[in-house]
């Protein structure tokens, strides 16, 4: 498949988010000699804040005979946010206030590293909680909102990921604008990220398991300019151009479709990822196509998928190191499946209860196999993973413990890897207990 050319996208975007700070402070500014009374009345009167509490137990137990047997630590985390609205008038200014808390319930030296805590580099000792507290100031015109701060993004191309503690975030400024009906354009200058068993703001590096690239190397930025297209009711399309100063760059197009078939509905879901290094190039060469498609069929409460997903190219998939890339293999537990030449399929059986008269209980079977993989690093070629995953799910529906939700996973992961190579063999539990409480 040929690539698809994208330097005066990549020109444009950086252009674009690179005059953000400049216009911000300026706004700022005209926002300061704005009467008081006028510019509190939407900034107070739509604030809101909320207190999620999420209760997390994750245990590996290592089946592949290596030193270490297990990583099982317990922690409680504490996330508020707390949302102004916007000042009155055709430009409204608000902020955002993240407080986030993480505290270790159990953990010791030997059976750390879970990523649900810090973990200091010589004792392999976990710390006793840690903390942030991350603000972010917003502007809004009309349908179009800039954001600058602690900010989240939940893009295709860098996902914050959500499966520890506490969640990921990054340093930087986004614009999102809904002024055209069925179409949100997104666009982005970041410069740190905040990983999810992190209290600072960190230089971006390239995820690199089993030394698939330089895991060393890090960024100034990463700029992005997108969007998302509701063609109609059952028809999304996506498109997206990411730039990873001196790292990588990155195109993304996806479709998702609806289908009403018999007495269901038919999903096919495209996604496409086409990648290559960016300026010095610092952490090697980039060289994949990442093609996938999933198709599911949902009638009553049930869900049947299966899905391909094909790597070609020289190397691995590249993504940011502590986020996620929304390909086919989202939110496995044990592997990325983003490995070089690595062919993938997958088959999910979902189930909602509420078909049986149990609402608020969902259940998911999934297993997911790689094969064809190669790591260049251990000279290693036609290599093999596999992981089977189980999941139920349930949120109370009344009583005193009404909205409450409990979550637990397990996944069974085995490959034939060489020695020394990430994603070992384990058996993986997780056990999540949430709680979201309107404040005000």
């Amino acid at each position: 498949m040929p690539k698809i050319p994208t330097n005066a996208v990549a020109a444009a975007s950086a252009a674009c988010v690179s005059s953000i700070y400049p216009r911000l402070m300026l706004m700022l500014l005209g926002l300061s000699v704005v009467p008081t009374q006028l510019r509190a009345e939407g900034f107070i009167d739509d604030a809101h804040g909320i207190l999620t509490l999420r209760n997390y137990y994750l245990d590996r137990e290592y089946q592949d005979g290596g030193a270490k047997t297990a990583a099982k630590e317990w922690a409680q985390g504490f996330i508020m946010n707390m949302e102004s609205g916007f000042t009155e008038g055709p430009l409204g200014f608000g902020l955002d206030v993240r407080g986030l808390l993480g505290v270790k319930l159990d953990s010791a030296p030997d059976r750390s590293g879970t990523e649900l805590l810090p973990v200091s580099a010589g004792d392999k000792r976990a710390a006793d909680d840690y903390s942030r507290l991350a603000p972010t100031a917003k502007l809004r015109f009309a349908k179009t909102t800039l954001k600058s701060g602690d900010v989240s993004i939940f893009l295709p191309f860098a996902f914050a990921s959500p499966s520890r503690l506490l969640p990921q975030t990054f340093r930087g400024s986004t614009i999102s604008s809904r002024d055209i009906d069925g179409l949100t354009l997104n666009t982005g200058y970041i410069d740190r990220i905040n990983k999810r068993d992190s209290t600072d703001y960190q230089a971006m590096t390239i995820a690199s398991p089993n030394g698939r690239f330089n895991g060393a190397a890090t960024t100034s930025h990463m700029a992005y300019l997108g969007g998302d297209y509701q063609v109609n009711q059952d028809l999304s399309l996506r498109a997206y151009h990411a730039e990873v100063a001196d790292l990588y760059q990155q195109d993304t197009l996806a479709l998702l479709h609806n289908l009403p078939l018999g007495d269901g509905v038919l999903t096919s879901d495209l996604r496409s990822f086409f990648s290559r290094e960016a300026g010095s190039a610092k952490a090697g060469a980039v060289d994949n196509r990442n093609l996938s498609a999933l198709f599911s069929y949902r009638f009553g409460g049930h869900r049947l998928g299966l899905g391909y997903m094909h790597s070609s190219g020289d190397t691995a998939t590249p993504y940011i190191s502590g986020t996620e890339l929304m390909g086919m293999s989202e939110l496995t537990m044990s592997s990325d499946f983003l490995s070089a030449k690595e062919r993938t399929w997958q088959a999910i059986y979902d189930y909602d209860f509420v078909a049986s008269g149990v609402p608020g209980l969902k259940g998911r079977l999934r297993y997911v196999r790689g094969d064809n993989i190669e790591l260049a690093a251990f000279n290693a070629e036609d290599r093999k993973e596999r992981e089977f995953q189980m999941e139920l799910g349930y949120v109370v529906q009344s009583g005193p413990l009404k909205d409450v939700g409990l979550l637990a996973r397990k996944s069974i992961y085995r490959n034939d890897f060489p020695g020394g190579a990430a994603f070992r063999d384990e058996n993986q539990t997780r056990f999540l207990v949430v709680y979201t409480l309107q404040i005000w």
